[in-house]
């Protein structure tokens, strides 16, 4: 009996004594004058000044602990992001990451912003292409986080225990930094003479005019921005960057073929499928479709003009 007792005693301090003196701590302290300043009850002035000192005092603490804590918050907020770094300039210094530490509270949501805020107040001579900031130019691609797209239209991971990494688009001659040497690409995309080719002026003398139905058959065409995102993690551009076109440059080819105001369809067709590994080296691997910053279809595109091809040769 007794000894539970003094336990239903034991716990009752615990539960009020404990509590009470913990949560003491954190409640705005009362200026208790006949306990604080007992021995200025009879000067009311110094009394006053005494309570007022000691508001102070506990309006500066509140004031440094909020600060800790923006401190901190701060602190949790800084996103560590690995560029690729390489200067032509330099031939005898390796490739290497360098890291950067950026505050998200002070940045942009996309990846570009990062960029632009590194090279605008941390380093200089960070090297990258942009343009339009819409998605629209396609000259911000590169690798991040192991994907192909733009830095334009990709946000930075908030995720601050693990680093962003952003490198050039592979496969690519690097020209510096993130900036990679497109020449073949662009090469390769004119090949295909990507204009209208017509027979004859059209019956107006100002324009090829076009039904609903057969300009609905450009869409998923029409909109590539030629960034290279599919075809640099394409494996079959990889192996055979010289052969093969690529999968932007054949969509866009599979663009005017199917272009009811274009009369070359065949001619174009043919022309693509002269040698082996212009069109035929595509191996569906689908790399191209998945790492497309629009949305678009590449894959698809290969696939019905090799069909297209393959439905026109005799029996």
């Amino acid at each position: 009996m007794w000894k539970r007792q003094w336990l239903t005693k034991k716990g009752s301090w615990f539960r009020h004594g404990y509590y009470g003196k913990v949560a003491s701590l954190f409640r705005p302290r009362e200026v208790k004058k006949a306990e604080n300043f007992s021995i200025l009850e009879e000067q009311p002035v110094q009394q006053g000044l005494a309570e007022l000192s000691l508001e102070a005092k506990d309006a500066l603490r509140v004031q440094e602990m909020a600060k800790k804590q923006a401190e901190q918050l701060q602190e949790k907020l800084k996103k560590e992001v690995k560029i690729y770094r390489w200067n032509p300039d330099q031939p005898n210094k390796k490739p290497y990451l360098q890291s950067y530490f950026i505050d998200l509270t002070t940045c942009g949501p996309m990846v570009l912003d990062v960029l632009q805020k590194i090279k605008a107040e941390v380093d200089s001579t960070l090297t990258y292409r942009r343009s339009c900031r819409e998605g629209i130019c396609g000259s911000c691609a590169m690798n991040i986080d192991g994907t192909n797209t733009v830095a334009c239209l990709k946000p930075i991971n908030i995720d601050t225990t693990k680093p962003s990494t952003i490198t050039p688009l592979p496969h690519m001659f690097i020209v510096k930094d993130l900036v990679v040497d497109l020449t073949d690409f662009y090469r390769q995309y004119k090949s295909i003479e990507p204009w209208l080719k017509a027979k004859k002026l059209p019956e107006d003398g100002r324009e090829f005019r076009q039904s609903p139905t057969d300009r609905k058959k450009l869409d998923g065409l029409y909109e590539c921005i030629l960034c290279a995102c599919c075809t640099t993690s394409c494996p079959s551009y990889w192996w055979n960057p010289e052969e093969f076109l690529g999968p932007a440059t054949l969509l866009n080819a599979y663009r005017w073929i199917s272009d009811s105001r274009d009369d070359y369809p065949e001619e174009r067709l043919q022309a693509l499928t002269e040698g082996q590994k212009k069109l035929y080296r595509c191996r569906t691997i689908q790399n191209c479709t998945a790492t497309c910053p629009k949305s678009l279809n590449p894959a698809s595109a290969i696939s019905k003009m090799r069909t297209r091809h393959l439905l026109s040769l005799p029996i």
